[in-house]
């Protein structure tokens, strides 16, 4: 768990995501929204995928 809570990219995307929250619930919905949003997961996707990575390669 440790791994996660002080990756960089887990961090950002964490505060990124806090971001597109306040966007949608506040701002315009339309179709940029809805990239932010594809954007937002993907992104969060590879943090993952990576200290995943990183984690096999150290055991």
């Amino acid at each position: 768990m440790r791994k996660f809570l002080f990756n960089g990219a887990i961090l950002s995307s964490a505060f990124s995501g806090f971001s597109l929250l306040r966007s949608l619930s506040s701002g315009p919905r339309d179709w940029r929204l809805l990239l932010n949003v594809v954007a937002w997961a993907a992104t969060t996707a590879i943090a993952v995928g990576n200290v995943l990575e990183a984690a096999r390669e150290n055991d």
